[in-house]
């Protein structure tokens, strides 16, 4: 295999995460307004693609916004792939980096907070239940029972995440709840709550990613993508090898620390999809960060000794989960954190982040891997 050509984050931009009723089109142009802002030095001739991350049913999304934002590019199309859009769409800009067809992309996901892609209408064996609080409801009851967990652990992934997000000017909730909250707030299921779930809302997020000699000439502290797993197991969750644990997970941040040449030891902050609370304990042994039946302990800790390495800026369940932006926001967010850029919520002497983004009860999963 050739060498692939190095790739790293030029710049980037976010929208305040709300419930702000706009159209789809201008939540993408307000994030990289932001961006070319905050980024004076980035010219648009420059830009060689744009990539449109969304789950919202409008056509032509990534031509449009080209027009709005005054770029031609050779290459413009639209991700979707439910909640983990955000990260494919890098993957793909990262593909186009280093096969050499570009030398720097622009992503841009959005969502508006009634977006349509919350539900796989193709997946029948969910029967009615296709909702994501169903599979999140059976993934919690799985996970209580094979390791005696309570509602009380998994509450909390809400409380510390909420804690986090009280340090985010971008996050869409800013209250705190005490793990009574959580466990006394709205029954969905039988093993969910209200206070348990991520919440869809309106938001943008936009990065640029550029080939070595881009990144070098555009950035004095530069952060780099070197390690990448992406995998999809099926997309019924039914097929699923447990529904206590993420085999798409485990298999993409293998993958990723294994091209990133490191280990899950040398990780010093993650992003992780917690969608609904089971999800990040789940997801903290499916990586690597502890062993199974364990992340719920590792969480309380975390959340005991305000130690912001996981989640710093409030995961989906504080920070929102507008389902394009999610993977790209995830991905600012460990850029931040390694450029020291993370305000309240940096954590110290941070080198090398991790982000996890999947999708429909980890069916598909993508793992990035970032160092300074």
């Amino acid at each position: 295999m050739n060498k692939m050509k190095k790739v790293g984050i030029v710049g980037y931009g976010l929208t305040p995460f709300s419930k702000d009723d706009q159209k789809i089109e201008s939540i993408l142009l307000n994030s990289v307004k932001n961006l070319f802002d905050n980024n004076q030095n980035v010219a648009r001739d420059d830009i060689d693609a744009i990539l449109v991350s969304t789950n919202n049913n409008s056509k032509y999304l990534s031509p449009i916004l080209s027009e709005m934002t005054g770029i031609q590019p050779k290459i413009a199309h639209t991700i979707e792939s439910l909640c983990n859009s955000g990260t494919n769409s890098i993957v793909s800009a990262y593909s186009y980096i280093s096969s050499g067809l570009a030398d720097m992309v622009l992503i841009s996901g959005a969502e508006r907070f009634d977006s349509p892609g919350q539900i796989l209408e193709w997946d029948n064996s969910r029967g009615e239940y296709k909702h994501p609080i169903y599979w999140a409801s059976i993934f919690t009851k799985s996970y209580k029972r094979q390791y005696s967990i309570s509602d009380e652990d998994l509450a909390i992934v809400s409380v510390k995440n909420h804690k986090h997000a009280k340090e985010n000017p971008n996050a869409f909730s800013d209250k705190t709840y005490t793990v009574e909250d959580v466990v006394n707030s709205k029954s969905l299921t039988e093993d969910l709550r209200l206070l348990d779930c991520s919440r869809p809302c309106t938001g943008s997020a936009s990065i640029i990613l550029g080939s070595e000699e881009k990144v070098k000439q555009l950035s004095d502290n530069p952060v780099w993508i070197s390690g990448i797993g992406q995998k999809t197991t099926s997309a019924g969750f039914t097929k699923n090898l447990s529904l206590s644990s993420m085999e798409s997970t485990k298999l993409s941040a293998k993958n990723a620390l294994e091209m990133a040449n490191t280990n899950i030891k040398n990780i010093d902050v993650a992003e992780i999809h917690d969608a609904f609370s089971v999800c990040e304990p789940m997801a903290l042994e499916s990586i690597g960060f502890s062993n199974d039946g364990e992340g719920a302990d590792l969480v309380k800790n975390l959340h005991e000794t305000n130690n912001f390495k996981i989640n710093p800026r409030g995961g989906l369940i504080g920070c929102g989960h507008p389902l394009g932006a999610t993977g790209i926001a995830q991905t600012i967010e460990i850029t931040q954190q390694l450029q020291c850029n993370a305000g309240k919520r940096q954590v110290d002497n941070a080198s090398i982040g991790l982000v996890h983004n999947m999708s429909a009860a980890a069916t598909s999963s993508t793992v990035l891997v970032l160092e300074k």
